[in-house]
């Protein structure tokens, strides 16, 4: 490295510094968003430069000459290699689920300074090792899920308790999404309007693209002009009343509208709807982001929030529980997430046609959703922080606005009634959930580079159908991850339902894994009280537990490899998320507070229901509490799975490390990329 780049990057590690001692020493003065921005930048160049290069050269060594699966197992329907660039963009809109922009919002309660810090550490130094080795391993076997993996490397007893609890895990993960997309799509004619333009469009794409007569560039250009046209028309079905019918519906008609739509792209070839739909979808979130990101140095706005706020003791109004360990499950895709792990060894690994694109897209995917983590924060916690505990508030407006207040962080009435106008809305109280908040920040910085009056509505609806966008693409791959581990589940009870290439067993697992999550979807929908508020807590540990599991294989495979020196770039990450999801666990279930604990929060809603006269209140408080009892005994057995998993893993590195267990590698047997014919690789040039 010559004597200026030398300068340069130490130039960027300075500023990178400098950066996060502001935010994190400043105490009482304003503080611009800009230098969440800059250490952003700066942790995303530094550790993709450096760190992902000596993952990729010195620990994974990456062999740009192995053949990968894609290339030879091409089956035209799950193994296609693919361009790179949309690879990257299916991988990506795959991971970019609700964590990144819901999670942050959520944490803001603490102040911006703990989620900023945790979204930077976890990111650069756990999520991106996660999802790079875990994509590393899978394209090195085969393609191989998550389950078969660790059966064949740690063991058959704990490979199996791996397959039942992340299948298990998957489908609560998947539920959570589906409900976040039709809360936010319910009545919203320009949303779904937006979403069901991408589908013909993507097939489209696919089909021009397989027939190899179409360019990339050709096939993106016309994708982009027909997104452009899904967002921006949108906006216009309000002047065609009986159009916008066509595309106004509740919540149980969307909810059987994602299950179907789930299970088409689970069972249809994946360079017909899913890679061209995905690839799509990242142009709008990274467009977005990055639109929100130039909006931020255009106004330089200033952080309302306080570095750290008095509910890092788990006395918060938007959800209990202190700062460790919730800040971390709270945020959960935006630094360190379990669910990459399946994307990473199901849809991605089956596409991928040379192995040094591990690095850009196991890591850089996850560092590009590191920023999109900083932006929701940001969008946070530039509002007023009185206006966005009201919003995240539960209760009458009066009651809120008294809590609020008394907290030091005074709101009224009339200020939040006239939010809701600005917004287009009746009202923006009980807008619990993190989304609403997001769009509500997004909204305030883009209308402050526009003039109209409108601005603000225009941008906060257009916000909303943006997180239901960025949803929505989880859905779909994870469906068909999903299929993939329900099919090696299936293989071991009658071995022709693990055929992943025969077609009726693809559709008997696919019907099987969306009635599974549509089930958990549907409840939520029909809840009274709000599905979301029992399944969130859920989907926060659900995730961060099946980082643990995935962190287990890569701490496995590095002492297979005889790599035993780099164990702490897997042991490091795995103790912390342990300590990390097993405390918040045990306060999940065992807490004595209410509000945060399963089974006393259970307890509590039956004394309530016990007191009310109403008999339909206490049949939906009874209900509610049957619903806590549930959660908790799902999340125990989270738990005690993952554990005996853990102990299990720790059980054979130590027989490995002394030497009393043999050493065998399940890696695939190594083919030159020039012994292939090169019509199976003409896609991906």
């Amino acid at each position: 490295m010559s004597l200026w780049k030398k300068l340069l990057w130490f130039g960027v590690a300075a500023l990178g510094t400098w950066a996060v001692a502001m935010l994190a020493l400043s105490r009482g003065e304003q503080i611009s968003a800009l230098w969440i921005v800059a250490a952003g930048l700066c942790a995303l160049s530094i550790s993709y430069r450096f760190y992902s290069k000596w993952l990729a050269t010195k620990v994974l060594v990456l062999n740009e000459e192995r053949a990968t699966p894609a290339v030879l197992q091409n089956d035209n329907k799950d193994y296609v290699p693919t361009n790179g660039w949309m690879v990257f963009g299916h991988h990506f809109a795959a991971i970019a689920g609700p964590g990144p922009l819901v999670g942050p919002v959520l944490a803001a309660q603490f102040g911006f300074l703990p989620g900023t810090l945790w979204i930077l550490i976890g990111a650069t130094l756990g999520g991106g090792v996660h999802d790079m080795i875990v994509l590393f391993a899978s394209i090195r076997r085969g393609g191989k899920t998550l389950g078969q993996m660790v059966r064949e490397e740690i063991g058959h007893t704990v490979g199996l308790l791996a397959l039942v609890s992340v299948l298990a895990i998957m489908i609560i993960l998947l539920a959570v999404l589906a409900l976040v997309v039709v809360q936010a799509l319910a009545e919203s004619p320009w949303g779904v309007f937006t979403i069901a333009v991408t589908i013909p469009i993507a097939l489209i794409m696919g089909i021009g693209l397989r027939t190899g007569k179409v360019s990339v560039m050709a096939i993106t250009i016309f994708g982009l002009l027909g997104l452009a046209f899904g967002v921006w028309g949108g906006q216009f079905l309000a002047h065609f009343p009986a159009i916008e019918n066509w595309f106004r519906h509740d919540q149980k008609w969307l909810a059987w509208a994602i299950m179907i739509y789930g299970l088409a792209a689970s069972i249809l070839p994946v360079w017909m709807l899913l890679t061209p739909r995905d690839y799509l979808s990242t142009f709008l979130k990274l467009g977005t982001v990055a639109m929100l990101a130039a909006a931020v140095v255009l106004i330089n706005p200033t952080l309302q929030m306080p570095a750290i706020t008095k509910f890092i003791d788990g006395s918060g109004l938007v959800f209990a529980g202190p700062v460790f360990p919730f800040v971390c499950i709270t945020i959960a895709c935006g630094a360190v997430s379990g669910f990459h792990s399946l994307i990473a060894s199901g849809t991605t690994p089956k596409m991928i046609t040379r192995e040094s694109r591990i690095r850009s897209i196991g890591y850089g995917a996850m560092v590009t959703e590191m920023m999109v983590a900083l932006m929701a924060m940001i969008a946070a916690c530039v509002l007023q922080p009185g206006e966005y505990f009201a919003i995240n508030t539960k209760g009458a407006p009066t009651e809120v606005v008294a809590k609020v207040s008394a907290t030091g962080f005074p709101v009224t009435e009339a200020e939040m009634q006239k939010l809701a106008t600005d917004l287009g809305e009746s009202t923006m109280f009980n807008r619990a959930g993190g989304a609403p908040t997001f769009a509500v920040g997004m909204a305030h910085m883009f209308a402050r580079v526009s003039t109209k009056p409108t601005a603000l509505a225009l941008w906060y609806h257009f916000a909303i159908m943006f997180e239901a966008l960025f949803i929505l693409t989880t859905i779909d791959a994870g469906t068909r991850v999903g299929r993939f581990l329900l099919q090696d589940f299936l293989g071991n009870l009658w071995r022709p339902l693990g055929n992943t290439r025969s077609w009726i067993a693809n559709f008997f697992s696919s019907v099987l894994l969306v009635a599974a999550w549509g089930w958990f979807l549907y409840e939520g929908v029909i809840d009274p009280l709000g599905g979301i508020n029992s399944l969130w807590p859920l989907f926060g540990l659900a995730n961060q537990l099946l980082s643990v599991v995935a962190l287990c294989l890569g701490t496995t495979l590095l002492i297979k490899m005889r790599k035993s020196k780099y164990l702490f770039i897997t042991l490091v990450p795995l103790c912390f998320m342990c300590a990390v999801t097993f405390s918040a666990g045990y306060l999940k279930v065992f807490s004595p507070d209410p509000r945060l604990g399963f089974l006393s929060g259970s307890q509590s809603l039956l004394s309530q229901a016990a007191a009310i006269t109403d008999p339909v209140k206490a049949a939906n408080l009874a209900r509610q509490a049957t619903i806590w009892r549930f959660d908790a005994f799902v999340a125990i057995s989270f738990l005690v799975l993952v554990l005996l998993i853990v102990l299990g893993s720790a059980r054979q590195w130590w027989q490995l490390l002394r030497g009393t267990k043999r050493v065998v590698l399940h890696e695939s047997e190594f083919v030159p990329l020039s012994a292939v014919s090169s019509a199976s690789v003409s896609l991906a040039r």
